[in-house]
């Protein structure tokens, strides 16, 4: 509910508790045990935040937020809850809504290139640790240096095979990458990709400005995750939201304080963003909190505990709502103790008390008045909401998807030439290379053996030839050796003798006639 330049959250004594719009990008924090409501009050500022016309965000992880898309219903229970608040007329109504799902199936897919997600929140989808995330790292450096546009999953794999089969020519430019990194890093992307994730990577990219929309009649849309499907896999549910966060840093201009914040997130189950991450994220973290305010965005984290937000990161956050929490342990009794000190106190009640008795829909509230300081602590109901609770069936939802603006902008994913393309045509020309010089190999192999066989043919036939002349000449000597043929030769020569001695006594005869 929107009043009096408020979101109205909840009641006491008469009195309406709510955020001022001018400090609602102060952050704020939703803390409470299972079952204390928390999901109510982040529905009802949800809806109220959109009533005064700032389009929200929020992840809804049991598929129960959908109902904002719906007109509510009175039952016992709210209307129990206005007779005790004292509100007469309360409007049910329906809101403008987005669907959005990571997998494309009960919203709007929701795609990123990989060069967009970055080595270090890849790095926490992969779970990898430090060294592997430096790997990464060269890895992107070297497909942004080599043109190789890493868009999906199998572009950054195909990258990665072929840096790892080069890495020698990269180890004295870009520093060590190691075969053992590189298989770390193939083997989670696959385990990743199991997940479905390469759903989220490619194109056409999410342009964040389409969350930044206001229905006709002036009011907020609210942009709902589906993420019952995504939050069976908490790492990558957690670097999703956290990668939404540094997106929207990096797009949004800065705008310095405004009457009321361009956008509004909500982190549900917030516990997950921050699980084992090392203390040089963490900072990066807070100091994108701390300066996230002048981007004009209000983050809202939703936890069970305020002990589950490191300390640095919930100094920023401005307005408070702690429901029940249980204290069986000596470790919940420290958290309540947290809890109750994180509160501005009450003279009126013991905050540490009020926190263990609260009932289902009670709260205690503090949030920032006009100096921008924490008030004292209420203990108040919260106000139901003014939408349906609960989910919404498929052809409401359908009904919902197909009427919205971006109907058709991010269904079909599309492939454009990047490193997988790029990668394997190196891997072709490589081979193409191989083959070629194997040809060239082959023909002078070829060649020279062609060479060696005219050669030796050559010399066969010298030899041969070698010796024919010597038979023949071992033949004549021989012959000439023969005593017939000396027998022969001497009787040739005598007949030869008395043939010109006949032939000159004719002519002898003649001339003296």
């Amino acid at each position: 509910m929107y009043l009096n330049n408020k979101v109205i959250v909840g009641k006491s004594d008469k009195k309406e508790l709510g955020i001022l719009l001018d400090k609602a990008n102060r952050h704020g924090l939703i803390t409470g045990a299972s079952g204390s409501g928390k999901t109510i009050t982040l529905k009802v500022m949800a809806e109220s935040f959109s009533d005064a016309g700032v389009p929200v965000f929020l992840a809804d992880v049991k598929g129960d937020l959908a109902g904002c898309a719906e007109v509510g219903e009175a039952n016992e229970n709210i209307t129990s809850r206005l007779e005790k608040l004292g509100i007469k007329d309360f409007d049910f109504k329906s809101y403008p809504v987005r669907f959005w799902d990571l997998y494309g199936e009960y919203g709007h897919p929701i795609r990123t290139m990989v060069s967009e997600v970055g080595p270090e929140i890849l790095s926490i989808m992969l779970g990898l640790s430090e060294a592997q995330e430096g790997v990464l790292a060269i890895c992107f450096k070297i497909a942004k240096d080599e043109g190789l546009e890493l868009i999906d999953l199998k572009d950054l794999r195909s990258a990665l095979q072929y840096i790892g089969d080069n890495r020698k020519d990269y180890i004295t430019k870009y520093g060590n990458i190691t075969t053992g990194s590189i298989g770390v890093i193939q083997r989670s992307l696959l385990t990743l990709e199991n997940q479905g994730a390469d759903n989220f990577f490619g194109e056409p990219s999410l342009d964040i400005k389409d969350f930044i929309r206001n229905e006709t009649d002036g009011r907020g849309y609210i942009n709902i995750l589906h993420a019952v499907k995504l939050f069976n896999s908490p790492d990558l549910y957690a670097s999703f939201l956290l990668w939404l966060l540094t997106e929207m840093f990096n797009t949004m201009p800065e705008v310095g304080d405004l009457d009321k914040p361009k956008l509004v997130f909500f982190f549900d189950e917030a516990h997950l963003l921050f699980n084992g991450m090392p203390a040089y994220r963490l900072k990066q973290i807070t100091q994108v909190v701390k300066l996230i305010r002048s981007r004009g965005i209000g983050l809202y984290f939703i936890s069970q505990g305020p002990t589950d937000i490191p300390d640095e990161v919930l100094g920023q956050l401005g307005n408070r709502v702690q429901h029940t929490l249980r204290a069986y342990t000596p470790t919940e009794q420290k958290t309540v103790k947290a809890a109750a000190n994180a509160f501005r106190t009450n003279p009126k009640f013991n905050t540490e008390e009020a926190i263990l008795n609260l009932g289902t829909g009670e709260a205690l509230i503090s949030f920032q008045n006009e100096k921008g300081e924490p008030e004292v602590v209420e203990k108040c109901t919260i106000l139901p909401p003014q939408s349906k609770m609960g989910t919404i069936d498929d052809m409401k939802r359908n009904k919902v998807i197909n009427n919205s603006e971006f109907a058709g902008k991010y269904d079909e994913k599309v492939e454009s030439d990047s490193a997988y393309e790029k990668v394997t045509k190196k891997y072709e020309e490589i081979e193409e290379e191989k083959a070629e010089e194997e040809k060239k190999k082959l023909e002078e192999k070829e060649a020279k053996e062609a060479e060696k066989k005219r050669i030796a043919e050559e010399k066969a036939a010298l030899k041969e030839q070698r010796e024919l002349e010597k038979a023949e000449k071992e033949a004549e000597r021989a012959r000439k050796n023969n005593p017939a043929y000396k027998l022969g030769k001497k009787v040739v020569n005598k007949s030869v003798d008395k043939v010109i001695n006949k032939g000159l006594n004719a002519i002898m005869k003649n001339l003296f006639k």
